[in-house]
This record gives structure tokens, sequence and C-alpha cells, in this order.
């Protein structure tokens, strides 16, 4: 009897289990409403359109939003850092145009997509090559190198100055030294092709290593520079000595800028100088001739000399004269200047270091023209301090530069900067109905050093007169001697 009551029970409990499990799939999972698949498929399209957006160096996200943020909210080298390591990562923005024709330009015989490039300073270590290829830049210059790695000086270093579109910094050359730099240049050659066109990897580009020297070097010392030209030589299509820097002690006293003395018969105070110069040149240049042709690049590098804005014309004029004797292929016009316009009104206008920006661009400028009037044009010039916009690169071009670096104007407008310039350059050239080359050549024509004629057998050269003067002045000097002596 208690089976028969089980039975009917225990039948219909597996019934109910059986139909638990035997339930359509599509009743066991609740569906997804039409509201969740609207939202989703929303999240997925906006996130997309996001990426392509930040992958475009020429969205305004990046000018008018991130870069802003960066600034205020970090201090202005960490922000720098956080700038760098995304370039790094491969995960920056990209330059996704071509560039124009118009912008075309040549150096030492090598054509060039573009005349606009990335200074030294913004890339000390080497770390983020190929993101600053990616965002247009035709030149991508690292460091400045130092041989030994050196931590520079204390923070805080680096300044902001919004008001006056300016930058101060007084980073004194941190560097992680040549090896580290070394590995990273070797790290981006591809395994499987020997030979390239040139050392940036890139179709009509360049890369550049600016060398610079330890603090506890002898300021008189070449060495450090020509290390750097024999570790980096092979791995570089431009290699930068740079003497310009105003945070580094002995670097301007080698380009002459604290003891040089004026004048063509009383040369002898100033004869050390001149000589340290012409011993630097002399020293970079056979290390560089004296390195075997790169099995990168099948050629040596080209060395430039980096100039400071604050020298005056007697100084640059004399120092064209021991770059003529060299053989230097060019010269970088300029670097940070220790003068402060009195138009400054930014908060931070009396830090120390060197000021770089809107604010330098009049004594770039002048530099430049003037280095160009005492150089031949087979020695080209390029221009560096206040780019900002198209306009500016174009008013470097008239003034005799070949090409143009940026470095403040990048950290104040983002990522795009280069793309903008380059857009804008396009536009004034369209205008003037003309090209960058053709631009640069009327000025380098113009502008530059003509070659002296030779003189003609009998004729009389002013360097003749004044050795002429100078024997003169000498035997009067004599005379007067005798006479005194005649009178005692």
């Amino acid at each position: 009897m208690l089976a028969l009551r089980r039975g009917p029970r225990l039948a219909q409990a597996l019934h109910t289990r059986r139909g638990a499990f035997s339930r359509p799939l599509s009743t066991q999972v609740p569906r997804y409403s039409a509201k969740t698949a609207v939202y989703t498929t929303a999240f997925v399209l906006s996130t997309g359109l996001f990426v392509v957006y930040y992958l475009d160096a020429r969205s305004a996200i990046h000018q008018y939003v991130l870069t802003p943020v960066l600034r205020y909210t970090l201090d202005a080298e960490t922000g720098h850092k956080f700038a760098v390591k995304v370039l790094k990562s491969g995960l920056g923005p990209r330059d996704p145009c071509f560039d124009d024709t118009r912008l075309k330009s040549e150096l030492w015989g090598q054509e060039i997509s573009n005349p606009v490039g990335i200074a030294a300073g913004f890339d000390k270590d080497g770390e983020a090559i190929d993101g600053l290829f990616n965002l247009g830049f035709s030149w991508v210059e690292i460091g400045s190198v130092t041989p030994k790695p050196q931590p520079g000086n204390p923070r805080p270093r680096v300044f902001h100055l919004p008001e006056d579109s300016g930058l101060i910094n007084r980073y004194g050359f941190p560097s992680q030294g040549h090896p580290s730099v070394l590995a990273r240049l070797r790290a981006r050659i591809p395994l499987f092709q020997k030979e390239h066109e040139n050392a940036a990897l890139r179709p009509a580009s360049i890369l550049a290593v600016n060398l610079g020297k330890n603090k506890d070097s002898p300021a008189d010392s070449i060495e450090d520079f020509v290390t750097g030209v024999r570790t980096f030589g092979p791995f570089s299509d431009v290699l930068v000595v740079n003497v310009s820097s105003p945070n580094t002690p002995g670097l301007r006293q080698v380009q002459m800028l604290h003891k040089y003395i004026r004048g063509l018969i009383d040369i002898r105070r100033g004869l050390q100088n001149r000589e340290l110069l012409e011993k630097l040149l002399t020293g970079v240049t056979q290390a560089r001739d004296e390195l075997p042709v790169s099995e990168l690049t099948s050629r040596r590098p080209k060395l430039v000399l980096k100039l400071s804005p604050d020298l005056d014309e007697a100084q640059l004029a004399d120092i064209a004269e021991v770059i003529k004797e060299s053989a230097i292929d060019g010269v970088i016009v300029s670097n940070t200047t220790i003068q402060r316009p009195t138009h400054l009104t930014a908060v931070n206008k009396s830090e120390v270091g060197g000021l770089s920006g809107a604010p330098i661009k009049p004594y770039s400028l002048k530099a430049l023209r003037t280095l160009r009037s005492h150089l031949p044009a087979s020695i080209p010039l390029i221009g560096s301090g206040g780019i900002f916009t198209g306009a500016d690169a174009l008013e470097y071009a008239k003034a005799g530069a070949s090409f143009v670096q940026v470095y403040t104007g990048f950290g104040y407008n983002g990522v795009g900067t280069c793309r903008r310039i380059k857009d804008q350059l396009v536009v004034e050239l369209e205008k003037e109905g003309t090209t960058w080359a053709q631009v640069v050549k009327k000025a380098v024509d113009e502008l530059s050093l003509k070659p002296v004629p030779k003189p003609e057998p009998g004729e009389v050269t002013i360097d003749q007169l004044i050795s002429e003067a100078q024997q003169l002045q000498g035997l009067l000097d004599k005379l007067e001697e005798k006479m005194d002596r005649g009178g005692a």
C-alpha cells in the first residue's frame, strides 16, 4: 500500500525534474532586450570612432583637450615624459596624410618629403623615434646624448610661459648615456634586411643624433664629441655637435661667447678660443672620416654644428671663417637663449635657463641671416626657434634656411603640430605660386657669401693691405723707439 501511495508522487517528481532539464534553451537564459542591443551597438561604434579620432594626429581633441589637460594637470617635466612614453608605446596618434609635392626639400643631395623636423630635447634618449616619424616629421633628432649617464640639474628645471608661448628649461643634459641609446638604435633595425636607404628607416627622412658633453668633462676637451661620432656614426644620418647649451658649463666658452675679442690686427687675445673651435671641428670631422662606411646606410653621416642665438655679428662672422675651413656639412641656428625680452609677462619669466618658443624667434632669425651672409651656399642652414605656423617656417626659408625644426610649438599645440604647419605652409606657397625648394634656392642664392674671385697678377687684395699695414705699424713702432732712445 505504501509503495502504491508513493508511486504517483515519485512519478510526478521525476516528471517535474525531467521537465526542468528538457526546457528549450531560450526559456533558460533571458533574452537581451532591444534596448540593451542598441546600447551595446552604440558603445562599440563610439569606441571605434574615438579610436579612429584619437589615432588621427589632426584631431582637435589633441590640441584643445588632451594637450591642455596634460599641461595644466601635470608639471612641465612630468607632462613631457608622459608624452614621450605614449609615443614610445606605439599607441600614439599618426599623421594619415601624404606630403604635398610643394613641400619637397633637399639636403646634401638627398630629397626630403617635407622641411619640418623635431629638434633635439624632446626625445633625449631615443625612446620615441618611430612615434615621432609617425607624426609626419621628416627629421627626428634625439639627444643630447652624453657618453656617461648623468641626471642633469635638480628639479624643477622646466617652466611653461603660456602667456608668452615660451618655455624655459635648465635640464642640464640628463642622459641615459651612449650604451642605452645605442641599444635602442640597434633594436630598431630589421633582422632580415641588411641595407637601407637611411638610418631613419623611413623613405625621404633623416635620423639625427645630438651629441653632448658630460658635466664633469674638462671644458676644453673634445673627447666626448669624438666618442659620440665613433659610437653613433654607423647608426645615424646626421650627427649634431651641440656647443650651444646655456645649461652645461664650458660649451659656450668653446663657442667663444664669453671670451671672444674682436679686431683684425689685435687677434692674439681671441686666438685661444678660435683654436679651440678649430680643434673641435677638426677632431669630429677626422673621427667621422675615419669611420668605415656604415653597413646600415652604405655611407658616413653628415656633421652639423648647433649654435646659440646669443652670438653677435662679429662672433658669427669669425665662427663662419672656422666653419668654411673645416669639413662641417651644415649648421643649426639656433638653440635656446639666455636673453630675456622685456615684453615677457609670464610668472616664470625670470627662471634661470634657456628660453625657447615665440620670444626667441627674432634672435634666431637675426643670427640665421648673419650666418647665411658669411657662409657659401654649399653649407645649408637649419632654422629653429619660435616656429608655430607655416608662415613662421616660410619666414625662415626666406632668410636662407633650407630646413626648419620645431620644439616648443610642438609642446604647446600637440601631436598635430607638424601636419598643421605643413598644411599652412602649402597654403602660403600656393598664394605665392611657388614651392619650398624654389623659395630656399632663391634666398640662398641671394643671401649667401659670394665666391671671392682670385686676384689678377699684380692686383692688391684687402688681406695684403692689412698685412702691409701691420708691417708698417711695426716699422713705425721701431722708429719711434729709436727716436726715444736718441732723445734720451
